[in-house]
C-alpha cells in the first residue's frame, strides 16, 4: 500500500493517504489500499478509533487528474465504473466500520476527497483548510456520497448552492454550517484531533458502535422504527459486562457525591 500510510499510537490507528505530491488524489489502486486500511483497522480488537488525514498540505483532491484524463480521452467506461465503484467503497467501509472514524483535514478536500470527509464521524480541520463538491468544474456528476452527504450535514438549500457553484469554502464557513465540526490551528490539528480520539478510545466500544450504527441507520427510518431499532440495540447492551460495569460505576460514583 505504498499511496497509504497506518501508523498506530494506543487503541489510534491513523490511516493517512500518503501521495503529497498529487494532493493526496486517488486512482483506482490508492481508492482500494484507503478502504482496505480502514477496514483493517475496524477489524483490530485492539483499535478503539480510527483517524483519517492526508499527508502534506492537502487532505484529498479526489480523483486523479492524471488517471481521470486517460479515462475520458479513451473514453474508457469500465476504467471509470472501476474508479468510482473503488472509491465508494472507501465510503462504505467508513460509514460501516464498528469503529468511530475521524477526519483529520489538514487542507484542502476535493470533490471526491470532500465525500470522504463528510463520510467520516466527526471532522476536525486546520483552519487553512476548505472543501468543496467542486465536480461541475470539470464537467462531472458529484459522486461518493457527495449528494447523499451534503444535504444530511448543511441542510438541502445550502448544499445545493455548494453542488451547483462549485465552490470551494474556507474552513470558517465549512464550519458555521455544519460541514466542519472544529476548526484550529494548523499546528495544533492533529494534537486537537488525537485528544478528542483519546475520550472516544475510553467509552465503551459497544456503546459507541451501537450508537453510530443506530445514527446511520436512523436518517433513512421513521420515527417508529427509529425507537424499535434503538429498543433492540439498548437491550443488546444491557446484557454486555462492559455495559454493567460502567453502569454501575456510574451510578457508584454519582451516589457518593
Amino acid at each position: 500500500m505504498a499511496g497509504v500510510a497506518v501508523s498506530r499510537d494506543g487503541s489510534i490507528t491513523t490511516v493517512t493517504l500518503n501521495r503529497p505530491e498529487a494532493m493526496n488524489a486517488f486512482d483506482t489502486s490508492l481508492a482500494a489500499d484507503v478502504a482496505d486500511a480502514v477496514a483493517a483497522a475496524a477489524g483490530d480488537r485492539s483499535c478503539r478509533v480510527i483517524v483519517l488525514t492526508g499527508a502534506g498540505r492537502g487532505f484529498c483532491a479526489g480523483a486523479d487528474l492524471a488517471h481521470l484524463k486517460d479515462i475520458v480521452v479513451t473514453r474508457d467506461r469500465s476504467r471509470a465504473r472501476e474508479l468510482v465503484t473503488s472509491a465508494n467503497r472507501i465510503v462504505r467501509t467508513i460509514v460501516s466500520s464498528s469503529r468511530p472514524v475521524i477526519a483529520a483535514v489538514n487542507g484542502a478536500a476535493a470533490g471526491g476527497g470532500a465525500s470522504l470527509a463528510l463520510a467520516c464521524d466527526v471532522r476536525i480541520a486546520s483552519a487553512d483548510a476548505s472543501i468543496g463538491a467542486v465536480f461541475n468544474r470539470i464537467g462531472l456528476h458529484p459522486d461518493l456520497g457527495a449528494t447523499y452527504l451534503l444535504p444530511l450535514l448543511a441542510g438541502f438549500g445550502r448544499a445545493m448552492e455548494l453542488v451547483l457553484s462549485g465552490e470551494m469554502i474556507p474552513a470558517p464557513e465549512a464550519h458555521r454550517i455544519g460541514l466542519f465540526n472544529r476548526v484550529v490551528a494548523g499546528d495544533a490539528l492533529l494534537g486537537e484531533t488525537y485528544a478528542f480520539a483519546r475520550k472516544l478510545a475510553a467509552k465503551a466500544p459497544h456503546a459507541l458502535e451501537r450508537a453510530r450504527r443506530s445514527m446511520h441507520a436512523a436518517v433513512r427510518l421513521s420515527l417508529d422504527d427509529t425507537l424499535a431499532l434503538e429498543l433492540d440495540e439498548q437491550l443488546g447492551l444491557l446484557d454486555m459486562d462492559e455495559t454493567r460495569d460502567a453502569l454501575l460505576a456510574f451510578i457508584d460514583k454519582a451516589m457518593t457525591r
